[in-house]
């Protein structure tokens, strides 16, 4: 056994990876000159900023990168090239010998097909052998490894929380007994008990099966946890490997460095310098409930007496927000954090409850009116795609809201949307006002999205998971970036994060949300030290910590 231990069961030497170009220039390598070895049981982690060639590398293996890319180097499975593999041979590579789990499980999971039949297409294609009882058995075995009942087979995608898909594309990856995982990213979008259930799952296995994994993440905190070793990627190069206690306490490289000293410092505790007015609230939530009713199909009417399903996603929720205060709100995937920033923005219409704004009961205005008011309501997303039109140019998203509401003519709008880039730090300006959203960082796009919601001036913003796709560094740039912009422009923030650790850098109070309810709302300290709640002292428990 211990022979087998030490012989690598994947090595990467001296690769190197292109994108395909326009141009005629030299290649612009994503991945440069990158070389290691995983061993079967090693848990290994690889950490950077978003655009430093981790995905890239994890794609290179797997062979998944776009036609016309140029690749240079060598992976070696088992003393055979993964780059010479001919079709059939790359195919039982895929899934038999290493799977994939990506971010987000959607670009796995078909939403037409149960997720019975996701399990028994993917041993279909490997295992034609098997009978389909067979096949059901081994997949339903597999489903419960990762804790999803059989009573779930028929269900679809959109039934599942976005940790219950999780798990499925875990289920998939596991279905074939591969040698190797790559997970990239797996819980970046995840709160962080479920982040914990997953990974202490995905590492189990992974010694159960003695499997090697490769965690692909920005969250040092986390790797810190479930990985032995540790790689650190800056610009496609490997810049530090070892053993993940002798990084994370005697890092060499200065890129190690700032990492940590980033991640540390959102775990540091910040003095609120904020000064409140408690006198009148500038947002006040009264008794608000959304339900959502879950329609039996037109045979499960017929035949069943049983009414149909209703989800209290908010439910009966008050709370006040004061001009100049940010309020955190935490809380797992699918307790209805952002249902709620839905429903105080009414793109959702309540089923019961006020929103007042101002003091003015927004639930009560017309289309129209409400549309005026948005220009002091703004949002920005989780996924600045979701603001950002992909065929617009940077400053003509920006100057959008401007032209909308009509506060500005043409001419006036660029002159203030430079003024903002620069504000955000895009410069120069107007080199970035001429850009293309895929042109920009994960962090450059988000300060776009940031830009583009403070543009009209308006008293309060709404965040909805800012920060959770950005690495520590650019997560640190853009919080540092929003109290900046608080400051400048008197604003007020509802906070909204599953990341307890960014809430305390950046909250002065904090709701902690459960099942459509808050449970617990306090300052950000006495949630931190003197947490009443169960639910609270959970999401406290489950969050990984840097130790300093």
């Amino acid at each position: 056994m211990t022979q087998i231990m030490t012989q690598a069961l994947l090595s990467v030497a001296n690769l190197r990876v292109a994108y395909p170009q326009q141009s005629q220039r030299d290649p612009v390598w994503a991945v440069d000159e990158v070389s290691f070895e995983l061993k079967p049981g090693e848990k290994m982690g690889l950490v950077g900023e978003s655009g430093c060639g981790k995905s890239t590398l994890g794609r290179a293996i797997m062979r998944l990168l776009p036609e016309g890319s140029t690749v240079e180097g060598k992976a070696i499975f088992q003393d055979k090239s993964v780059f010479e593999l001919d079709s059939l041979g790359l195919r039982q590579f895929r899934g038999e010998v290493v799977a994939l789990v990506f971010q987000d499980p959607m670009t796995r999971l078909d939403p037409l097909m149960t997720i019975g039949d996701h399990c028994l297409e993917t041993i279909k294609a490997h295992q034609p052998q098997l009978s389909k009882s067979a096949a059901k058995k081994l997949a339903i075995e597999t489903l419960e490894t990762v804790k999803i009942p059989a009573n779930r087979w028929g269900q679809y995608p959109h039934e599942f929380s976005g940790g219950m898909r999780q798990r499925v594309a875990i289920a998939l990856a596991l279905l074939l007994n591969p040698q190797v995982i790559i997970a990239d990213e797996p819980t970046t979008s995840l709160d962080v008990t479920v982040s914990a259930e997953i990974l202490t799952e995905l590492t189990r296995l992974c010694s159960e099966r003695n499997m090697a994994l490769l965690l692909i993440s920005h969250d040092l905190a986390m790797v810190g946890e479930y990985c032995d070793r540790l790689a650190v990627m800056y610009q496609g190069k490997m810049v530090e490997t070892g053993e993940v206690k002798s990084i994370l306490y005697n890092p060499q490289h200065e890129y190690t460095k700032s990492l940590l000293d980033a991640a540390l410092h959102i775990q540091d505790v910040a003095e609120s310098t904020a000064t409140i007015d408690r006198e009148s609230p500038i947002l006040r939530v009264q008794n608000l409930k959304q339900y959502f009713t879950l329609e039996a199909n037109l045979i499960q009417q017929l035949f069943s007496k049983s009414k149909a399903s209703v989800i209290k996603a908010v439910d009966d929720l008050s709370f006040d927000l004061y001009p100049g205060e940010i309020l955190g709100l935490v809380g797992e995937s699918g307790c209805g954090k952002s249902t709620l920033s839905r429903t105080v923005l009414q793109l959702l219409k309540p089923t019961a409850g006020k929103v007042e704004f101002m003091g003015q009961d927004l639930t009560t205005l017309s289309p129209q009116t409400m549309r005026s008011q948005r220009r002091q309501l703004q949002m920005v997303f989780q996924d600045p795609h979701a603001c950002l039109n992909p065929v617009m140019r940077v400053g003509e998203s920006i100057a959008d809201p401007l032209l909308i509401h009509k506060l500005a003519t043409p001419t006036e709008a660029k002159q203030q949307v430079i003024a903002m880039l620069k504000k955000v730090g895009l410069t120069p300006t107007e080199e970035y006002y001429r850009r293309y959203p895929k042109e920009l960082s994960g962090g450059q796009q988000q300060r776009v999205a940031i830009a583009r919601a403070l543009i009209t001036k308006p008293k309060l913003v709404i965040c909805d998971e800012p920060v959770s796709m950005l690495d520590a560094t650019v997560q640190t740039q853009v919080l540092e970036l929003m109290l900046a912009l608080k400051a400048e422009f008197s604003l007020t923030y509802l906070f909204i994060t599953h990341d307890l650790w960014v809430a305390r850098f950046f909250c002065d109070r904090i709701a902690v949300m459960n099942a459509g309810k808050i449970v617990e709302l306090d300052s950000t300290e006495k949630i931190f030290t003197q947490a009443q709640h169960p639910y609270t002292q959970k999401l406290l428990a489950a969050a990984p910590l840097l130790a300093n």
